[in-house]
């Protein structure tokens, strides 16, 4: 007698009810990802959102930052729209905030505080604007920014002050603006800085360019970059490029003081002037002592003169020449 196979055999009935119901499973849909539309807590109203934290609100002509920024927001794009001026804490709720690109807003002035809350970002795009100078304390609280582009604006001065000190910033874009020199300072608050974009700029190579020219040959460019930094004034250096200048050709310029330097003289420079005012003083009073001591010497020392008489028919009898003496004789 043949054994019975596995195939020859009835399925429970168990096995034939969820065979049945397979179609029904298949037609249920896979639950999709949620993501943040406008308008949802998580994203302003003009803008459209990703995952993973992305907002974009690009091109949507807007005249200042959307409202409602959520803390889960990492990379807010702002580029191309009508955006003229940030206020203080512009940006207020987006803590998180990593990369910020406010490119071709026609932006023309920016608050001092405007970024003040944004401690976590990395990467800020303001290039493409029309600013013309920066406050004191602008990039004062990014202490985690590590690339800044202020690329094609209209500034003529970049105050150190204006900067700060960022530690981390690795990239700085200043090309296509209107800079004839770089404080020397402005270099010293950046110790990681390794790329420095400067094209385009009108440079007048002059002591005020020492640090500058100093940081270019130690962090030397990329060919094309070196190649178009050259001086546009004085006429004997037009087109000298800025990576040629050693050390030697500015040993005619006045070294700077040091910040020590000027402290010790701003704390000695009152110091030293009331000491002297108080030695004149002295001096003067003792001259003045001496003075009226030696004319007390001089009127004491000086013979007294006797009374004349005022009758002169009378002579003292005392005088032997007088009349009266000789009678007596």
């Amino acid at each position: 007698m043949p054994s019975p196979s596995f195939l020859s055999r009835r399925p429970p009935p168990l096995l034939l009810l969820l065979l049945s119901l397979w179609p029904v499973w298949a037609q249920v849909p896979v639950a999709a990802t949620p993501t943040a539309t406008p308008g949802s807590p998580d994203c302003p109203e003009a803008c459209a959102c990703a995952p993973g934290g992305q907002a974009n609100c690009s091109g949507r002509a807007l005249s200042a930052v959307p409202v409602g920024l959520s803390r889960r927001v990492r990379a807010l794009l702002l580029d191309h729209n009508h955006v003229r001026a940030l206020p203080s804490r512009a940006f207020v709720g987006s803590d998180a905030l990593r990369h910020l690109d406010l490119r071709e807003n026609g932006l023309r002035w920016v608050h001092a505080r405007a970024f003040w809350g944004l401690g976590a970002l990395q990467q800020l795009d303001l290039s493409a604007n029309q600013l013309e100078a920066l406050a004191p304390g602008t990039f004062a609280s990014l202490r985690a920014l590590r690339a800044l582009s202020l690329a094609n604006n209209r500034l003529a001065l970049l105050e150190p002050a204006a900067l700060g000190a960022l530690p981390l910033l690795h990239a700085l874009s200043l090309q296509e603006n209107e800079l004839s020199e770089l404080a020397p300072n402005l270099l010293a608050g950046l110790p990681s800085l390794n790329a420095l974009r400067l094209r385009g700029n009108p440079w007048a190579c002059g002591c005020a360019l020492r640090p500058l020219c100093a940081w270019l040959r130690r962090h030397p460019q990329p060919a094309p970059e070196a190649e178009t930094l050259v001086c546009v004034s004085p006429g004997r250096l037009t087109l000298s490029p800025l990576t040629a200048f050693s050390d030697a050709a500015f040993s005619h310029c006045v070294q700077p003081l040091a910040p020590w330097d000027l402290a010790v003289i701003y704390a000695l420079g009152p110091v030293s002037f009331l000491t002297s005012l108080a030695t004149c003083l002295a001096l003067g009073s003792v001259f003045t002592a001496c003075r009226a001591r030696r004319r007390r010497r001089a009127a004491a020392s000086r013979p007294r003169r006797r009374p004349l008489n005022s009758d002169a028919g009378w002579a003292s009898p005392a005088d032997p020449g007088s009349p009266a003496a000789a009678a007596q004789v």
